[in-house]
């Protein structure tokens, strides 16, 4: 079974957040790439199915040379190979476009992603991706078993858990619960060495022209400071609920 991994190149959430030319760009200064945390969930799951089943693992970034060392450490974790397709990920559609791509020239029979990425939390590139190739796609994935062609899948519905069978190929979009955060992989130093000599391939994009485009960002207000209130003063906290918090 031929897996293919997606991995997006995103800030780590400790890092402070600036925008430069007029708020139309994120500042990349100082800021900590890591591994998308649902992409990591995936990963592992793939990890399993390297081990249990013989599987092979690819993955996969839209993006820059500045993603690298993202790939190397999923390399180190246990993915056999890399590809990075040599492009500014500007829009889902964009990305989608060229995973799509490289899918339909591999042939890969699991594609795995996380449901989202925590910057952009847009949550469309996996069901994008699998309409682009008439792929069986699943969201939400919280289980998944493969034998032979046919895939379980349970994912996570209003009030309750759905389980679903499938033939493969099949997209899936995953998240906490495909595996629990104690099982996540931390590469250790032979991974490390071992990635550094395992293929990781630069693919040029394929033409496409970007539907969308950024106009400015913003930061959230900044929080006003906490009041304390005596505990004593009932008065002056029904005030405050009453007239500046208005919740009551």
């Amino acid at each position: 079974m031929k897996i293919l991994v997606c991995i997006s190149h995103v800030p780590d959430t400790t890092s402070k957040i600036n925008f430069t030319d007029n708020d139309t760009k994120f500042d990349t200064n100082g800021v900590q790439y890591v591994i998308n945390p649902y992409d990591e969930f995936v990963l592992t799951r793939a990890m399993w199915f390297k081990e249990k089943q013989g599987a092979t693992i690819t993955v996969i970034n839209v993006g820059n040379a500045s993603s690298e060392p993202t790939l190397r450490k999923a390399l180190a974790i246990g993915a056999d190979d890399a590809i990075r397709v040599n492009a500014e990920a500007t829009d889902g559609f964009f990305v989608a476009k060229q995973l799509a791509e490289v899918i339909k020239n591999n042939n890969y029979d699991l594609i795995l992603a996380g449901k989202e990425s925590i910057d952009y939390n847009g949550g469309m590139v996996p069901g994008m991706t699998a309409s682009l190739l008439g792929y069986n796609f699943v969201n939400a994935n919280i289980g998944l078993e493969i034998n032979d062609n046919t895939a379980t899948i349970f994912r996570e519905i209003d009030g309750g858990k759905e389980t679903l069978s499938a033939n493969l190929p099949l997209v899936i979009a995953g998240q906490k619960g495909i595996v629990e955060e104690k099982d996540l992989r931390i590469p250790n130093m032979r991974g490390i060495m071992m990635a550094r000599k395992k293929p990781l391939q630069v693919v040029e994009p394929v033409a496409f022209e970007a539907t969308t485009e950024i106009k400015s960002f913003e930061k959230p207000e900044t929080k006003s400071a906490c009041k304390m209130i005596d505990a004593d003063n009932v008065e002056e906290l029904i005030n405050l609920l009453h007239n500046e918090a208005k919740v009551i």
